[in-house]
């Protein structure tokens, strides 16, 4: 049972995983921005690679939401401490013996962990939940990303594995488009971008943003 949050100090939602190239920042930079269109939102860019403030800093008009660069683990751990935040999203480094993961999440009221759904990526996810998160009693669940829409039944597959070893996934998966890249090279999240597929594209990401809400209104 995930344990209680205090109303007075933000929610911490950390996007985890210790691979890259799965849509973690993606996830996170994306996230950030549909969450805070309710609500103030501050992106924390934990990962050395520095990949979401990279993002950021090439849109010349200003985001919705508030970023960051922290990787000091101290100071990680202090994040509900946090003042004039509802919300702080976290886009944690891909390495899981890093100081920075392991102050965030005990912190962390929520963790979303993005991956695709080939079998190799989700044997190693499903190791680091079984290891780290799981333990940790913070409500989380697997997002499945980068989906081919041609062929979905490897993320059905993977859903079914998911759900047999009792993982908590997203009923919505993140599909492959090009509009992800385009967004990422113009600074924008999917929510601005207003090339092809845009729609579809941010149609999955706010129907993910939905089922964790609704995840936080039952807890």
């Amino acid at each position: 049972m995930a344990r209680p949050r205090k109303e007075s100090s933000p929610r911490i939602l950390a996007v985890l995983n210790g691979k890259g190239g799965v849509g973690k920042t993606t996830t996170a930079v994306n996230m950030a921005a549909i969450l805070s269109e309710a609500q103030p939102v501050l992106l924390v860019d934990a990962d050395p690679q520095g990949s979401a403030s990279w993002w950021v800093s090439r849109n010349p008009q200003p985001v919705t939401f508030d970023i960051t660069t922290e990787t000091d683990a101290t100071l990680l751990g202090k994040l509900k401490k946090v003042n004039n935040y509802s919300l702080i999203v976290v886009d944690t480094p891909p390495a899981l013996n890093s100081d920075a993961l392991a102050a965030v999440v005990p912190v962390a009221d929520y963790i979303l962990l993005p991956t695709p759904p080939a079998p190799m990526d989700l044997a190693a996810l499903v190791n680091t939940i079984k290891t780290a998160i799981a333990p940790s009693g913070v409500a989380h669940r697997v997002l499945l990303t980068k989906v081919d829409s041609r062929s979905l039944a490897e993320a059905v597959e993977a859903q079914q594995t998911l759900n047999s070893l009792n993982i908590p996934a997203c009923a919505t998966v993140i599909r492959t488009y090009k509009a992800h890249e385009r967004a990422a090279l113009e600074g924008v999240p999917i929510t601005q971008w207003r090339g092809p597929n845009g729609k579809e594209a941010r149609a999955d990401y706010y129907r993910v943003a939905e089922e964790i809400q609704q995840d936080w209104s039952l807890s």
